[in-house]
């Protein structure tokens, strides 16, 4: 990915993602709600990132892509997925191992996991 050369992490902050809860659908699956702290001054245009969901014995039950974008400047937003096909007491843990898309307004990518900033409120972690 593509570092923006006049952006340090001195200038850009923080960008917290919290899996703030789980709540079940009617199809089966499993809706996460994440809160998107942007402690930064940069509004995302472009933020995309790639989940592999654990299920309650370690292993790998399926990749989750999300669209968080827009993600503005100083904010916090609410953002809700679906994991489809999958309880949600089924889940222990979300790890990301993909940033796909980082890009500030009127930027290019950047390399955003040194801003990020993982923690969980329900009983399956949120990992890097």
């Amino acid at each position: 990915m593509f570092v923006h050369p006049t952006l340090t992490l001195a200038d850009t902050g923080q960008l917290s993602i919290e899996l703030n809860k789980f709540e079940s659908n009617e199809n089966g699956g499993c809706q996460a709600f994440f809160l998107f702290r942007n402690q930064t001054d940069l509004t995302f245009e472009g933020f995309e990132m790639s989940f592999a969901v654990l299920n309650n014995e370690g292993v790998i039950d399926r990749l989750l892509t999300i669209d968080a974008a827009p993600l503005p400047a100083a904010r916090t937003t609410l953002k809700l997925f679906e994991i489809p096909e999958t309880t949600c007491d089924g889940i222990s843990a979300l790890l990301l191992h993909e940033l796909a898309s980082c890009r500030p307004q009127n930027a290019e990518e950047m390399d955003c996991f040194p801003l990020l900033d993982l923690a969980s409120r329900t009983n399956a972690s949120l990992e890097k």
